[in-house]
């Protein structure tokens, strides 16, 4: 651990542009953390119009709900309050920032209240942005009849359809490991058939996930002498967790609690006690999805401890791998399903997108080799999206070998950062996986922060145009008219944010930031 650094408070520097900023930067988080919760309550409200919903759910035969997703104002005004509100959270988290540059004492009840305040209407919500939670109440019907996930799709159960699980997935297995698989069984043995009530079981979970990054995450950034409230707030108070992680309920979010979870116990005691810890809870994140694998090696580097010889990492390597192996034989064993999880790696394949680098890539050669030469498109993209997924193993890889002893959590980091960004489909809620991990080991302010910013506003415009439910029944109003709809309204207001809110458009410019700072610190 790096020792604190502590410095003599400077001086204010008083200038003409400081008294003209301080009006925006100083005074009391109350009226950010209200309008943040207004943002929230709009997407929440915003959700019962365009959220998704299940065609068995009796909630669609109720006759407020009915009203508002079966005519067209209603479907508008939902749109328009889901993107309002998104963008309004994005707004308040910036200016929580903006509010607290000290990130004292003080500021971590803040940060707490607004995390809390913003979250709760989530809890309520439709779910928005993905409708992976009714692919979890499928699968989980799926074990419930005793058949094998990994040989039946969520196709095999009866009236699968009414369920809300996207066709797409249909025939595939699930890309999760066993662990989750039992909380998808206990999840339908409890519910029955009622898909309402496993969503909100589903989310009960991801919120787990959720405690877990918000209390570890804050413990990692200690050990980097890093400001444990700053890093919550990068992390947790960003909407963009909000709605993946809790809106969404993705699943991502019990994994990387427990990622983040056995990151600090192995970092924190790097003997057998941190190091079996860490091994056993990165064990049960793969056992969540396996994703989680890329975390492995660097639980064995910190087990090893500092200055460890290349045989010795390569025997903790060893340890660690044969630990895991031992675990995953096991839990394999008790629900009679073997290492089937490692055929459904590839679920995912074949998918791509186009501002993914090698998605947009291969998309973009595909297309252009088929007008060309009458090639298939798809084995060109398939390709691609193949040899940048080697890229990023390969880049994980070296980085999992060279570097500095005290940055091997940011390494881990950017190791699954190196997985994501070269893969050909990067959905807005991989981020997360490895935010974590930057975040506790520094985020600097001024250029990397900004990034985070963009990145973070570019991902809440794509999930809130991407994932909108709208009856295709409907003669007047489609879903690309509801696209169109949120895609204005965000952009419109991201535009506001950058150029002409006289708060926010002075985040991305670093000098006037600092220049704040240097009154205030």
């Amino acid at each position: 651990m790096l020792s604190q650094r502590t410095t003599a408070p400077r001086e204010p520097r008083i200038t003409r542009f400081n008294r003209v900023q301080l009006n925006y930067v100083t005074g009391s988080p109350t009226r950010t953390i209200i309008f943040g919760t207004i943002g929230s309550l709009l997407m929440m409200f915003g959700s019962f119009g365009v959220g998704w919903l299940a065609a068995a759910s009796p909630l669609n035969t109720v006759g407020w709900i009915a009203n508002i997703r079966y005519n067209v104002p209603g479907l508008v005004t939902s749109v328009v309050l889901v993107a309002v509100g998104g963008m309004m959270m994005t707004r308040e988290w910036l200016r929580l920032s903006q509010k607290m540059p000290l990130w004292d004492a003080g500021s971590k009840k803040w940060t707490w209240a607004a995390i809390i305040a913003w979250s709760t209407p989530q809890l309520f919500a439709f779910p928005l942005f993905s409708r992976d939670m009714f692919s979890y109440f499928a699968q989980g019907r799926v074990m419930q009849s005793g058949l094998n996930p990994y040989e039946y799709g969520v196709s095999s159960v009866n009236n699968f359809f009414q369920y809300g699980a996207d066709p797409m997935w249909a025939e595939s297995p699930p890309p999760y490991g066993p662990v989750f698989l039992w909380i998808e069984q206990t999840v339908a043995t409890i519910v029955g058939q009622n898909v309402d009530a496993g969503i909100y079981f589903f989310r009960f979970i991801a919120v787990l996930g959720c405690l877990l990054i918000a209390y570890y995450t804050p413990k990692l950034a200690q050990l980097h002498d890093i400001n444990p409230t700053r890093t919550l707030w990068l992390v947790v108070a960003n909407p963009l967790f909000i709605a993946q992680f809790i809106t969404a309920g993705h699943n991502d979010a019990l994994m990387t609690g427990l990622m983040v979870a056995g990151a600090y116990h192995a970092a924190r005691w790097r003997n057998w006690k941190g190091g079996l810890t860490g091994t056993v809870l990165v064990t049960l994140a793969v056992a969540i999805k396996p994703l989680a694998l890329v975390l492995l090696p660097f639980i064995g580097l910190l087990w090893a401890g500092r200055a460890a010889s290349w045989p010795r990492k390569f025997s903790y390597w060893a340890l660690v791998g044969t630990i895991f192996l031992a675990l995953m034989a096991f839990m394999g064993w008790l629900n009679g399903l073997g290492f089937g999880w490692i055929g459904a790696l590839s679920t995912t394949g074949g998918q791509h997108i186009w501002y993914a680098p090698s998605g947009g890539l291969g998309i973009f050669v595909g297309d252009l080799a088929h007008n060309l030469t009458g090639i298939d498109n798809a084995t060109v993209r398939d390709g691609i999206g193949s040899i940048g997924k080697l890229i990023g193993m390969f880049l994980a890889v070296m980085i999992m070998f060279r570097g500095k002893d005290e940055d091997l959590l940011r390494r881990a980091g950017l190791a699954l950062a190196c997985v994501v960004a070269f893969s050909p489909m990067v959905q807005s809620w991989y981020l997360l996986w490895f935010i974590p991990f930057l975040a506790a080991s520094g985020i600097r302010t001024g250029h990397q922060l900004d990034f985070y910013f963009l990145t973070t506003l570019f991902f809440m415009i794509y999930a809130i145009v991407d994932q909108l439910s709208v009856s295709p029944y409907l003669d007047t109003f489609d879903i690309n008219m509801a696209r169109l709809i949120a895609g204005v309204t965000t952009l419109a207001y991201s535009a506001y944010l950058l150029f002409v809110d006289p708060a926010t458009r002075r985040v991305l410019r670093s000098k006037r930031r600092q220049s704040v700072f240097d009154l205030i610190i």
